[in-house]
């Protein structure tokens, strides 16, 4: 098995390497097509591609390929790891320095294989939907490059066995998401986007590196079975910091949910997850749906056995989470682009997630980010579609009435709605509704204040899923006439993989709810997810009142009707509720002005320091005083002076009789 878990890990990274080197190269040399306009074009009205690309197919089809026999391995191993394998396979000895010991080794338990099968799944399929999605890309082989790049570094992260490991691939998908979002770089806007995205994520991960040096410290280890087994003698032990005492554990399990913070978007850290949506759709399903964004959700479950020791900091992540469920669910209320509602979708769903890890229903949460990747990529790639369809419209408000153009699609985007509002038996059901009577349930400090902010979020999140399908898909067609004319649904290469997709959504959460959060949860999770004794949380969750439990599906029904009276009833009512709420629907409509907030707090300071180092510093004082003082004064002089070498002998005769009558001089003055 060993060989076999190499192979998933180091496919992806074979076909990035491969792609990224020769496809690139052999495109380049044969002279092919001229570097394309800022976005991928359709065709025009005669069938004819214009800039497309024209250079070798392999490099797509082969990093697929790889991609989905990482995938068809992946499932393999799964059944084999849940069957209560174990494994660890050593790759290198990688870093060894005086006590910090890092070999480089795959950690393959239940956790880390419920993560390979999510991110090689949802990855090979965006890879093969991208072979549709970007046929007519003149920088084909680049995207798929950094498509398996992200994916390797994903695997990494999943399947680390030390904390060192885990920040190489934390950093890596980090890198992959700023080459991805700033794919095309010809506009401004995804530039911005991208910079944005790598910029917030560096204020999460300093505090990741803090958490990391933090642990190294106390355990004086950052392997994971060493800090581990450590970790119950910490528990209540403090330590002295600016004339305070503060609790070791707490401090570390805070350092290392700031970095979740950052790669998960929450709250006060979200900024960069909605702009990310610059780069083409297919990223947004492989960053926002499996992959990147769940990574937080991991570390957490990963450093379970710290968290269970850290009540305050469990608290804080509850907190943190329940309210990012519904700030984003909110923002998502009034979003008029297509993506940027799935966007603050996953934002929201990610929110519940961290509530179920803060509760310390760890198995629960991982539930809820494996049904989720499946659904929401889905939506992501079924938006795709509509966007395709549509010439590259994003706007809602001028889509409409394409049901008849779209109905598969249509078909499948309504089961990824379904299962995304948690409708009864989809995937959603299971785990959504289980987290909340897990908030209910649990006897934390905020748990009660979150459940009902996760109970809001769900009619929310029924409003906002109805709403984008009855603008997209329902009513009159607010497009063009000519853009009318050309949807068309989407070839079979983007339709397949939403099948797929589809099926995990209807039946991912009825098939695997036994073994993640029912009856033989504590089998199926053996030993990579850590409860203390106190820990009771599934106990209680399956014995809350039958009004908890009806809570998600009552608030499922309620936003859907109203979505019904607003956007198929009356559609001229929405239009009337923001006007009579306007500075409410402005609130909402930019975010909460996060960004703005942001930009007075952060930015603008910031860029105002480097003016004055720029302007003030170097240019004044350091060029004023280097170049532009001291040495064109130097300069000066030795022109001055090479003024005097003239060449004339009658010149030098009179410098050396002006020295000698100024040493006469000087010695009678002396001697006198």
């Amino acid at each position: 098995m060993d060989t076999v878990f190499l192979i998933i890990v180091f496919l992806p990274l074979i076909g990035a390497i491969v792609a990224g080197l020769l496809g690139t190269a052999v495109f380049r040399y044969a002279g092919s097509a001229p570097p394309q306009p800022a976005h991928h074009d359709e065709d025009d009205d005669h069938g004819h591609h214009h800039h497309a690309y024209e250079g070798p197919r392999w490099p797509m089809l082969l990093t697929t390929g790889l991609l989905l026999a990482a995938a068809v391995l992946s499932w393999y191993a799964f059944f084999d790891v849940v069957a209560g394998n174990t494994y660890k396979v050593v790759v290198a000895e990688w870093v060894r320095s005086g006590k910090l010991a890092a070999p480089w080794t795959l950690r393959i338990d239940t956790l880390s294989a419920v993560m390979l099968v999510v991110v090689t799944t949802v990855s090979s399929l965006v890879h093969v939907y991208s072979l549709g999605y970007m046929s007519h890309d003149p920088h084909q082989p680049r995207f798929f490059a950094y498509l398996s790049l992200f994916t390797f570094a994903m695997l990494m992260l999943v399947t680390s066995d030390n904390l060192l490991q885990m920040f190489f691939g934390w950093e890596g998908v980090g890198l992959a998401s700023y080459l991805l979002i700033g794919f095309w770089y010809t506009r401004e806007s995804a530039n911005t986007a991208a910079i944005k995205a790598f910029v917030v994520n560096r204020v999460g991960d300093f505090g990741f590196a803090l958490g990391i040096f933090a642990t190294f410290a106390v355990f004086g280890s950052i392997e994971f079975d060493a800090i581990f087994a450590a970790a119950p003698e910490m528990a209540g032990k403090t330590f002295h910091f600016l004339g305070a005492e503060h609790d070791i554990m707490t401090t570390i399990c805070l350092l290392l949910f700031m970095g979740a913070m950052g790669k998960s978007a929450q709250f006060l850290l979200h900024t960069w997850l909605p702009d990310a949506m610059e780069g083409p759709t297919p990223v947004s399903a492989l960053i926002h749906a499996a992959t990147m964004v769940t990574a937080g959700v991991f570390l957490v479950a990963r450093m379970s056995p710290f968290y269970e020791l850290a009540p305050l900091a469990q608290t804080f992540v509850v907190l943190i989470g329940g309210i990012t469920a519904f700030f984003a669910a909110t923002v998502g209320l009034v979003q008029r682009d297509i993506k940027r509602v799935i966007a603050y979708s996953t934002c929201s769903q990610l929110g519940y997630m961290f509530v179920a890890m803060g509760v310390g229903a760890y198995g629960v949460g991982m539930f809820h980010l494996f049904t989720h990747a499946f659904f929401k990529a889905l939506l992501f790639l079924g938006a795709g579609s509509v966007i395709h369809a549509m010439s590259d419209e994003q706007d809602m408000f001028r889509m409409g009435g394409l049901f008849p153009y779209l109905k598969k699609t249509w078909a499948m985007m309504l089961i990824g709605t379904l299962a995304l509002t948690g409708f009864p038996l989809t995937a959603g059901y299971f785990s959504k509704d289980a987290i909340i009577e897990a908030a209910y349930a649990a006897h934390a400090p905020m748990a009660t204040f979150a459940f009902w902010l996760l109970v809001v979020a769900a009619l929310f999140t029924s409003f906002y899923s109805w709403r984008l399908m009855f603008l997209t898909f329902h009513g009159k067609p607010r497009a063009s006439r000519e853009t009318m004319a050309r949807v068309h649904d989407s070839p079979p290469v983007m339709l397949v993989p939403l099948y797929v997709l589809a099926a995990g959504a209807l039946l991912a959460g009825y098939v695997f709810y036994n073994q993640f959060i029912g009856a033989s949860e504590a089998q199926f999770w053996g030993t990579s997810i850590y409860r203390g004794a106190h820990n009771e949380i599934l106990h209680h969750m399956h014995n809350v009142p039958a009004w908890v439990k009806w809570a998600p599906a009552v608030m499922m029904a309620a936003g859907f009707g109203i979505a019904w009276l607003f956007y198929i009833v009356n559609p001229a009512l929405p239009e009337k509720l923001a006007t009579a709420l306007r500075p409410v629907y402005l609130f909402l409509y930019n975010k909460w002005y996060f960004d703005e907030l942001y930009d007075r707090i952060f930015v603008r300071p910031a860029f105002a320091i480097g003016r004055l180092f720029w302007k003030g510093g170097d240019q004044k004082v350091i060029d004023g005083f280097g170049p532009d003082g001291v040495s064109a004064r130097v300069l000066d002089v030795t022109a001055w002076t090479s003024r005097l070498q003239s060449g004339y002998v009658y010149h030098y005769a009179f410098a050396m009789l002006l020295g000698v009558a100024a040493l006469v001089t000087w010695f009678m003055m002396m001697g006198s």
